[in-house]
């Protein structure tokens, strides 16, 4: 029964860290529209991957790491709003499709994983809610279950943006190619701001 307490928990957890609106949830949408749901999912389940390695570094409690991290963040932080960047330059100048696809290239589908696979690994500052919220976990006894801990964060996670890619599937043959070139635009916009204000928090420390 403890172990199921941990499990639902950690897959709160998950679901939590995953549902605020940010660069991954529009990316997730704009993908969506533009190319499926099976390519909106893809898109977040490379951040529910990364939600999961962040998480096993906190659940384990792997000390060294944690500080490697931390030494790190701001040539990581460098480096993912570049990749906002390049990611919002691409969104401007990629051509609407005439149609929306039923399915995206399989190909699409893993660089969409691996790019924001890596743009979630990027935000070291992840890390620190997962160490805060599993240390409270480990507090109550949930120390001893580092395996159902990660497992609930990327089951959590993943339904989320299982759950968001499917809704805006659903909706997008609502779309015209108008209302998509805007969809595109407003993301771009977005996600050039988010390295902007990433980048000059930097300064701001």
């Amino acid at each position: 029964m403890e172990s199921w307490s941990v499990f639902l928990s950690s897959l709160l957890i998950g679901l939590s860290i995953a549902a605020p609106v940010g660069p991954i949830g529009l990316l997730t949408i704009q993908r969506s529209l533009e190319h499926g749901p099976r390519a909106g999912l893809a898109t977040g389940l490379g951040a529910a991957a990364a939600d999961a390695v962040y998480g096993a570094i906190g659940a384990y409690g792997v000390s060294w790491l944690v500080n490697a991290l931390v030494a790190a963040r701001m040539p990581l932080a460098l480096a993912g709003g570049a990749v906002l960047l390049f990611m919002a330059w691409q969104l401007l100048r990629a051509p609407l499709a005439e149609r929306a696809a039923a399915t995206a290239p399989a190909r699409d589908g893993w660089h969409y994983f691996a790019g924001t696979f890596v743009l979630t690994l990027s935000n070291p500052a992840t890390i620190f809610s997962f160490i805060a919220i599993f240390g409270a976990m480990a507090g109550r006894g949930a120390s001893s279950s580092p395996a159902l801990m990660v497992a609930g964060v990327l089951l959590g996670s993943a339904l989320w943006w299982l759950a968001l890619s499917s809704a805006v599937g659903r909706l997008r043959e609502r779309f015209d190619a108008r209302w998509r070139r805007r969809v595109n635009l407003a993301s771009a916009a977005v996600l050039a701001g988010f390295a902007l204000w990433q980048w000059f928090s930097l300064l701001a420390d």
